[in-house]
Parts: structure tokens; sequence; C-alpha cells
């Protein structure tokens, strides 16, 4: 189902993904962007994308005949962008104040970690954003204190892309408080949730990961 008022977009990416109920429930009600083969996942999930993206190098023009109404904006192959930040763009520019961008993990490796990084950049600008494939989740820490929903026992990392001060974590079987902490350790690799999660960073650039229980 979409809202066409809504300011909560969905960027579908070629990633594998498992639909599970708390992945529906998190694209409910969304505005929807396909970027190039990301169009796979959208019958799966019920969606409805308003816009198709890319060069169109994974995905080929019978893939979006589902979606008469849908439009597509083709680029070339040799560009700047890849397929998903052009997405993102898009969604931005259609007001996005939240992106939950679905496919987010698996693949190429370079692939990857431009999603990550780009919604680390997001997050230093003031969106909402969540990377997932129904099995790990991604979302960037900031200085406001964010409260997890992960039940006890659920692995989780903080992935830093630079030093960090003022790590924070509660609710954890391995807590911090207020830490700096080195660019390249592995400190914060691979603890456990116990209790309520909470996590909070006062400067520097980090994603918190989790692995979902099935």
């Amino acid at each position: 189902m979409t809202d066409p008022s809504s300011s909560h977009f969905v960027v579908l990416l070629a990633g594998e993904i498992t639909p599970t109920p708390r992945l529906r429930a998190q694209i409910a009600n969304t505005r929807v962007i396909a970027a190039d083969g990301g169009i796979a996942h959208a019958e799966k999930l019920g969606l409805k994308p308003e816009l198709w993206v890319g060069d169109f190098d994974s995905s080929s023009t019978a893939d979006g005949e589902a979606y008469p109404g849908m439009v597509r904006q083709a680029h070339p192959a040799l560009k700047a962008e890849t397929d998903g930040a052009l997405a993102v763009e898009e969604a931005r520019k259609r007001g996005a104040t939240k992106i939950t961008i679905v496919g987010a993990f698996g693949g190429r490796t370079d692939h990857s970690f431009a999603i990550m990084t780009q919604a680390a950049a997001l997050g230093l600008q003031g969106l909402s954003v969540l990377l997932t494939d129904g099995q790990e989740e991604a979302r960037p820490l900031s200085s406001e204190p964010q409260t997890f929903d992960y039940p006890s026992g659920t692995t989780f990392s903080v992935l830093a892309f630079s030093d960090l001060q003022g790590l924070t974590l509660t609710g954890a079987q391995w807590p911090l408080d207020a830490i700096t902490m080195p660019f390249g350790n592995t400190l914060t690799i691979s603890n456990t949730v116990d209790g309520q999660l909470t996590a909070a960073l006062t400067h520097g650039t980090a994603l918190l990961l989790a692995q979902l229980q099935a």
C-alpha cells in the first residue's frame, strides 16, 4: 500500500531479501523507488514503485510491465553515481525525511560498502535511515540517544567509519560509557543485546548493525 503524502520512502536495491513480517511492517504505507534490479523485489513485497531508476544493466524493460503507472528514468552505464545513490537522491527530491533501503546487503563488497557509507552520511544530515534485507538491519548512530527494539540475545556490532568519541551503549552484554575508540579498533564487533538497547555517539560516524533472529 502506498500513501502519496508520505515522506517515508522505500528504496529497493538488488541485494537478497527475506520478506519477514517485521520487514513488511517497516515498509507499509510508504512511497517506493526501485533502483535497477531492485524492481524484482516489488511484487514479493506487495509494493508499487512510482519511479524506476538506473542504467538497467541488471534488469530489462519487461521487469517493469506490471507497473503501468511507474515512471522509468534511464541513466548511462558510465556515470559517477550508483543506481542506489540515484534512487536515494530522487527520494530526497520528493521530500523524503525517512528512507528505508531494502536489499542493502550481500552482492558485491564495494556496493555494500557504498550503501553503508551513504547511509552514514545521510544520518549525519539528519535523515532517518534504515538499511535492511529482512535478516540484518543497520542504522546510523548520532548524538541523540536511540533505543532499539531488538530482543535480548540479538547479536549486534557498531561499525565505525572514523574515530569515535562519546560512544555509549546500555542494555548490552558489554555496555560502554562515553568511550573514545580509534578508527580500526574492533572493540565494538559482536556484542549482544541484554535488556533494552540504547546507543549514542558524541562525535564520529558509525552504524549499528544487528543480526535478526529467525
